[in-house]
């Protein structure tokens, strides 16, 4: 997907009148920047034609991105990404300005003063906490900030976890939130017994050739996987990511044996390509 910033204007045509001052920090040339691309006359059309809603999509892939260069340690990659993550910030803060409701200072300012409210034991009087009291201090904090958001009207604990995050991402979030209150499996052996059965449903509504109740069933089974994460302290999200790598990998190591005997998988067959898939998983083994 092509990079809001890559189809705006180059600064370098604009009329040496209208050039941009060079300001203290690269933040404000920033701010200024994004500024410039979202003027009426003079600005960038593309720029111009944005929304929040389709803004959004870029935010999230600009995410994943950050997130793939930190898993494949390149730090270089990782610098370019989290600048067009905060290219995605700017982009919204400026837009919410536009429409008078906050701009990037704000932002800055709500984020300063959540992280100074949520380290009490470095900001504030507060002892000196190890990581796993922080946690539940953190979690604490969190709650009191819901609670004072919702007013009088009851909030539900599970209100705040966000209905935008990826599936797995956000089962984890609400196991672990549900678990706070008790409302958990005790371990994993209990977590993985759950799993059986409800793979047992799933197995009963295929065989019953239901799509639709396979499909909810289908659904019960990956949350109870995302509950079993949750005990394992695994990202199901990273779990996932490594299991399409080793896919990839192991299908390119059948695209390439059937390329050495002059062949390819669309001229082969389900029995030629298992057997060549298990060649990949012996060679990895082997490969330790």
């Amino acid at each position: 997907m092509a990079r809001p910033h890559s189809r705006s204007m180059d600064l370098e045509t604009k009329p040496a009148d209208s050039a941009l001052a060079e300001p203290a920090h690269p933040i404000f040339r920033l701010v200024e920047i994004m500024a410039r691309l979202r003027q009426p006359v003079g600005g960038c059309p593309w720029d111009l034609e944005q929304t929040f809603a389709s803004i959004a999509p870029y935010t999230i892939e600009e995410a994943y991105e950050v997130a793939d260069a930190i898993e494949r340690g390149d730090l270089q990659h990782l610098k370019e990404e989290l600048g067009d993550l905060l290219l995605q910030v700017i982009f919204h803060s400026r837009m919410a300005e536009e429409a008078g409701a906050f701009g990037f200072a704000d932002v800055a300012e709500a984020i300063n003063a959540k992280m100074v409210r949520r380290h009490p034991h470095v900001f504030g009087e507060a002892r000196h906490r190890s990581a796993a009291e922080q946690t539940v201090a953190w979690e604490a904090i969190k709650a009191d900030e819901r609670s004072a958001k919702a007013g009088a009207a009851p909030a539900s604990l599970l209100d705040d976890v966000p209905v935008a995050l990826p599936a797995l991402t956000r089962a984890v979030k609400l196991s672990k939130r549900a678990a706070r209150v008790g409302f958990v499996w005790p371990s994993a052996a209990e977590v993985l017994a759950k799993l059986h059965e409800e793979v047992a449903e799933l197995e009963a509504e295929v065989a019953a050739g239901d799509a639709v109740k396979a499909g909810e069933e289908l659904g019960d089974v990956l949350f109870v996987c995302a509950n079993l994460a949750r005990q394992l302290g695994v990202d199901p999200e990273a779990a996932l990511r490594g299991a399409n790598a080793k896919f990839v990998r192991r299908f390119g190591f059948i695209e390439a044996a059937l390329a050495a005997k002059g062949s390819s998988p669309e001229a082969s067959d389900l029995a030629e390509m298992d057997a060549l898939w298990n060649a990949a998983k012996a060679a990895e083994r082997a490969a330790g």
